[in-house]
């Protein structure tokens, strides 16, 4: 396989959101304003969110999540729902390995749509494109181990926990060593 070659579907669909790659005019904007909004909880586990990114800092790195998309480096989607069209949060295949081949899903959520399934939904279906669509052979989650929310979508979606990496991390804030729970689904 050459990844440059590979068809990858700039937008997804689920029963209630549409996934999409960035970049689109003003993208910038909602996804800061998402960030401001849920900066709180995010701050605790993504390193990203110790600082609030201006919305210009936002819209530099989509603009590179894009270029990184085209060169098959990641690929990060854009969650919205289908109906309201409000910013749900973002989800990637990212730490790609080709050669294996094999990737790893990242996401986060607006806190004000926490809790309603959005984000296991998402997860779901970028799972499927990894696997069935692009042949991945392993994908994996790792989440600090105290991160409950975030472990119980790996947990939901039937991700093997492969175990806990013990001192593994850095908390996001950089203040102390962290436990990493290691969850894969293979092909």
């Amino acid at each position: 396989m050459i990844p440059i070659l590979l068809d990858v579907p700039l937008q997804l669909k689920t029963e209630r959101l549409i996934l999409r790659a960035p970049y689109q005019t003003g993208d910038g904007h909602i996804v800061n304003e998402a960030i401001r909004d849920s900066i709180h909880e995010l701050r605790a586990w993504l390193p990203f969110a110790q600082e609030l990114p201006s919305v210009e800092e936002t819209e530099i790195n989509l603009r590179n999540a894009h270029i990184n998309f085209l060169k098959r480096d990641s690929f990060r989607y854009l969650i919205f729902h289908k109906d309201s069209n409000d910013f749900i949060g973002t989800t990637s295949l990212q730490s790609i390995e080709w050669k294996i081949p094999k990737c790893e899903i990242g996401y986060w959520i607006n806190t004000r749509f926490s809790g309603n399934g959005y984000m296991t939904e998402a997860v779901k279906e970028l799972t499927n494109l990894g696997l069935n669509y692009i042949k991945f052979k392993r994908i994996e989650i790792r989440c600090e181990s105290t991160n409950f929310k975030s472990r119980s979508i790996p947990e939901n979606l039937g991700f093997v926990l492969e175990g806990t990496l013990r001192n593994d991390d850095l908390s996001a804030d950089g203040s102390k060593l962290t436990d990493t729970c290691f969850y894969s689904k293979i092909k």
